[in-house]
């Protein structure tokens, strides 16, 4: 049996520790540090009617001239043409409380400002290429909205042939009551909806007078965009929008859910 010297036992002592250091080292240059956020961003919620949740909103969709007498003031054709959407920004979102008359700043940049009140379908699941006949089992619930406008810009750029965002995404462009749960207030297809301006009814339709239903929205929607929870889709607004100015109350109704009401300060 060969006998191992100290001076052996010593060098092979080192070389074990030089080994462990070098292996430590270049684990160590090769380690990737945990991704960590620049800073935070803030998440819009919208209350949940007669609960303690509230629903996360992901992306703010919005069909236009959805009813023939509002395509037809707008100047549109208002037969079956492919429907068209655009969206707003999640921020846009400006709660309304039931019961309250929110204070609603009038926006820069816009000397005719409009109102358009709207039935708003919030998704609790989605997808790509949802079918009509089950577009209406995503939806988690309901609301009552409003798609303020800054008119002027939006006809400005259109006839410049640009883009119109800015007419339609701003600050607190999209008022909006809590959402109620379908599982709590079923569906919606003629129930009355209406705005009125100081007391004077100035918009009034039935929800049965869209030219694209709910489901139908949903389905030509998802053709374009994969849908997710989160969704929510202000279904169009009927006929006579119109300005207002500082001052002035809007009182939105719409059959089942609770009034909306704000002051343009």
């Amino acid at each position: 049996m060969n006998r191992i010297s100290r001076r052996d036992s010593l060098k092979a002592g080192l070389a074990a520790i030089a080994a462990t250091t070098t292996v430590g080292v270049s684990r160590e240059a090769n380690a990737q540090p945990a991704a960590k956020a620049l800073f935070t961003v803030e998440q819009t919620f919208i209350p949940i009617a007669n609960s303690t949740q509230q629903f996360p909103v992901r992306r703010i969709y919005c069909i236009g001239r959805n009813y023939a007498a509002h395509a037809r003031e707008m100047g549109s054709d208002p037969t079956r043409e492919p429907p068209f959407f655009f969206q707003k920004p999640t921020d846009a979102i400006q709660y309304v409380a039931p019961g309250q008359v929110v204070d609603h700043p009038y926006p820069s940049l816009t000397k005719n400002y409009h109102y358009e009140v709207e039935l708003v379908a919030a998704l609790k699941s989605g997808g790509k290429d949802i079918s009509i006949e089950r577009a209406l089992d995503h939806v988690y619930g309901y609301a009552l909205g409003l798609d303020m406008t800054r008119r002027d810009l939006q006809r400005m750029l259109g006839d410049q042939k640009k883009p119109w965002e800015i007419g339609k995404s701003f600050d607190r462009s999209a008022p909006i009551g809590p959402i109620y749960p379908v599982s709590a207030i079923g569906s919606f297809s003629k129930e009355t909806i209406s705005l009125a301006v100081n007391g004077v009814i100035k918009q009034r339709a039935t929800l049965d007078q869209m030219i694209w239903s709910v489901a139908e929205q949903i389905s030509k929607l998802s053709e374009a965009n994969e849908l997710f929870a989160g969704d929510i889709i202000y279904s169009g607004t009927p006929e006579n929008v119109g300005p207002v100015v500082k001052g002035d109350v809007i009182l939105c109704k719409l059959d089942r859910l609770p009034d909306l009401s704000i002051k343009i300060t």
